[in-house]
């Protein structure tokens, strides 16, 4: 399956792989394959992310939507498991539904400052949704160019880790964490859409 290809989840990756072995060959036993595992991943995600942001139980919802994110990695353990390793489908299936994860829980965190009345926090997690999907939408057009933009400070592992981290920390009662987290992964994630517009453009200088 399709992996963000950073170096934090390079050194999460192995350690994680195995805690999830046992639970991936489980499903592999009951004929679950990894396309059924990255929707049901998604669809937990989109659900909880919906339900408990906007109802302002955050620590909650961080924490079950981080157990359904680690189904990004055991979609990839049930298929290695399964003996058929990924496939162009899965990989397309994996990319296409991680959008859809990310834009519900900044959609949930959208609704939860807007249930405050806090305008101004409701635009900047809403500018966080949109540079999030340029920066991805930026890798993937140049890639079918034939060209690369792997370059950024914010790819989707760290998008997350601060969202969900943010937003588990604010639901304890930590002051200012969540505008803190917002305001700062939406200024990294213009940078880092900036610099693939910029490496993309070099590219093509030299052609």
């Amino acid at each position: 399956m399709a992996y963000d290809r950073t170096a934090m989840l390079k050194l999460l990756r192995p350690a994680v792989t195995r805690i999830l072995t046992p639970l991936g060959r489980a499903l592999v036993g009951r004929g679950i394959g990894p396309d059924a595992v990255t929707a049901a991943g998604t669809l937990g995600t989109v659900v909880s992310a919906l339900l408990f942001f906007p109802l302002g139980h955050l620590t909650v919802g961080a924490l079950v939507i981080t157990v359904f994110v680690l189904f990004d990695l055991l979609d990839g353990v049930v298929a290695r498991l399964g003996g058929k390793g990924g496939t162009t489908w899965g990989a397309f299936l994996d990319s296409t539904l991680d959008r859809v994860a990310d834009a519900a829980i900044f959609a949930g965190l959208i609704l939860y400052f807007m249930s405050r009345d806090d305008t101004l926090m409701a635009a900047v997690t809403l500018l966080c949704l949109i540079a999030g999907a340029l920066v991805s939408y930026a890798k993937a057009r140049a890639e079918g160019l034939g060209l690369t933009a792997d370059v950024g400070l914010a790819e989707r592992p760290e998008r997350l880790v601060v969202a969900l981290v943010a937003t588990f920390l604010s639901g304890l009662g930590v002051p200012y964490v969540l505008a803190a987290g917002m305001w700062l992964l939406a200024a990294a994630s213009v940078v880092t859409v900036g610099q693939r517009v910029m490496a993309v453009y070099q590219q093509t200088r030299r052609t």
